[in-house]
């Protein structure tokens, strides 16, 4: 599912304007990624979290030339899937 396709739904579901669903899909996502940015952690019970990892700067190599490279410290997004999201995936399909 992408986002348009997320819009779509929830258009259908809620029965309000496409305008209206996609106003709220950004919202959602655009307060997510404001609070993963001042590097908080962002919990949805039941399905998943995300949270922000730290990593110091280390030396690399370039994998063309082999020369050392020194990697900067940076912070990545992570997702952890919440317990009920993998009980459902796991779940077995219905015949």
């Amino acid at each position: 599912m992408n986002k348009l396709e997320l819009i779509s739904a929830l258009k259908n579901e809620a029965n309000i304007s496409k305008a209206d669903a996609a106003k709220v899909v950004h919202i959602f996502f655009d307060h997510m990624a404001d609070a993963m940015a001042q590097g908080n952690r962002v919990e949805i019970r039941g399905l998943c979290s995300f949270f922000i990892k730290e990593y110091k700067s280390y030396t690399g190599r370039n994998p063309k030339t082999g020369a050392r490279v020194l990697i900067s410290p940076k912070k990545l997004p992570f997702f952890k899937s919440g317990k009920e999201l993998r009980e459902r995936v796991d779940r077995p399909a219905a015949n």
